[in-house]
């Protein structure tokens, strides 16, 4: 009997997962798995847990949303916590495991745990099969060699665009042979993975009450595409801050795999059929080609992308690593508008808009000069979309210390606020305490004189804090 043992990691979905699939076409039993590995929820040297409490929250949703469509097609996903190459290892022994699928991860926590649980099963003659299923394109679809990656975006978009194809989603697997006896073992609740966490409260003030899983990931897509028919407009409104539809949000699902980009990709296509093809539509699939780009980095560079000198090696560059000023940064008290609402919306909700990203990683790295692994480590903790190979990739490339030609990128923060937040709407959403500061006024709130920030009921130090640079830079 071909006992397969499939282990699901960031590919929680039924659709479009090929190694799921060929494990239910190739064995005569199959035994779904989730791990949670307490490491993921260990805390770190800046004191605050690798998996804050919305992540840990969605992945929770979404394992048990996987949970549910396996059981509807007369299976189950076993879950257990411990390390992954422990406990699969005694798994596949138990159960007398022929082989174990997964999905193919390219960073060094998870590359590793891969390399020991290797060695373990090959001492038992249990076979380990990897299949990739993360990009929009298959990396056996490049038109070069990893070592060749094109150093910019630009290139590399061109290059795939040209001579290579996005290959067709898989079908669903129609019948999944699951082993009677095996017992399924039960969900963790959130404190079980992060100590006295409880189940966080859904801010009203978010774009959207996210919920994990396949079942929500494969609503937003009809939703956003053909319901609401905001892709038209996708590159016009994705600047933005505030509403649902800005932005297409499927990040938060193509983060733990809920969502296969190619099955956006298809939509897409079929949307460009039956409505309009335009910048709009062409721009969403920009997009899944930048998130692609990122991984492939990732892959070339290695543990690179993790240290502070990047992928550049920039061993010029002195960072500042100033708690208290980090921490201000992390709280929305740095007496900068546009940075205290997006890190208060982060922070309450777990998602912040890509302009909001771009905005409060150029604000630490440049204007406070604090060491960029510090707020990336931040987002990793608290991003309900995180993923390892775009969070790290993009705070490289806004550090400066990336593979971006333009070495002095730099966002003036209030030049980005009177364009991206021109009446104050976002700030005053996020920071009640400005609410009666006039539009004009309010993303230089420090210029204040005191009979105005009377007026306005926004006091200077009291109210508000005072901006901990001198923000009167960005207004020459």
């Amino acid at each position: 009997m071909k006992r397969i043992i499939y282990w699901f990691r960031n590919d929680l979905r039924v659709h479009d997962n090929e190694g799921f699939l060929k494990a239910t076409q190739q064995a005569d039993e199959v035994i779904p798995v989730y791990c949670f590995d307490p490491r993921h929820f260990a805390e770190t040297s800046l004191g605050f847990t690798k998996t804050g409490v919305f992540r840990a929250q969605f992945l929770l949703e979404s394992v048990q949303d996987l949970r549910r469509s396996l059981r509807n097609l007369d299976a189950d996903l076993v879950v257990r916590t411990g390390k992954p190459e422990t406990v699969l290892f005694e798994m596949a022994q138990m159960l007398d495991a022929t082989a174990i699928y997964t999905s193919k991860e390219v960073t060094q926590e998870e590359t590793q745990v891969e390399a020991d649980l290797t060695k373990k099963l090959k001492t038992k003659n249990v076979d380990f099969e990897q299949f990739w299923s993360s990009t929009l394109y298959h990396p056996k679809d490049l038109p070069f060699w990893f070592a060749k990656l094109p150093d910019v975006f630009t290139d590399f978009r061109k290059a795939v665009e040209r001579s290579s194809k996005v290959r067709p989603t898989f079908e669903d697997p129609t019948e999944i042979l699951y082993p009677a006896g095996v017992e399924a073992g039960r969900m963790p609740a959130i404190n079980d993975l992060i100590p006295l966490a409880t189940v966080p409260e859904i801010d009203p003030r978010g774009v959207l009450p996210f919920r994990g899983g396949e079942t929500e990931a494969l609503k937003r897509l009809q939703a956003y595409i053909w319901e609401h028919d905001q892709l038209k407009v996708y590159k016009e409104t994705r600047n933005q801050m505030l509403g649902a539809d800005y932005s297409s949000k499927f990040s938060v699902w193509l983060s733990l795999g809920c969502l296969s980009p190619r099955r956006v990709y298809e939509e897409v296509k079929r949307y460009e059929r039956e409505r309009v093809s335009n910048d709009s539509t062409y721009w969403l699939v920009f997009e899944l080609i930048w998130r692609d780009y990122f991984r492939f980095v990732a892959l070339k560079f290695g543990t690179r992308i993790f240290k502070t000198p990047g992928i550049k090696n920039d061993l010029v560059t002195k960072w500042v690593r100033n708690v208290p000023l980090f921490q201000k940064w992390i709280d929305g008290t740095t007496g900068v508008p546009l940075v205290d609402a997006n890190m208060r919306e982060l922070k309450e909700t777990g998602f912040m808009s890509n302009r909001g990203r771009q905005n409060v990683a150029s604000f630490l790295a440049k204007d406070l000069g604090i060491d960029w692994t510090w707020g990336a480590a931040w987002f990793e903790s608290q991003l309900i979309d995180y993923d390892v190979c775009s969070n790290w990739g993009n705070w490289n490339y806004v550090a400066g210390v990336g593979n971006d030609p333009r070495e002095n990128r730099y966002f003036n923060i209030h030049f980005q606020a009177t364009r991206y937040d021109a009446d104050g709407s976002y700030v005053k959403h996020w920071l009640p305490e400005l609410e009666g500061v006039p539009a004009k006024q309010v993303h230089q709130v420090w210029t204040l004189s005191r009979a105005d920030q009377q007026r306005f009921g926004a006091i200077l130090g009291a109210d508000y804090p005072m901006p901990i640079i001198n923000a009167n830079k960005w207004l020459k």
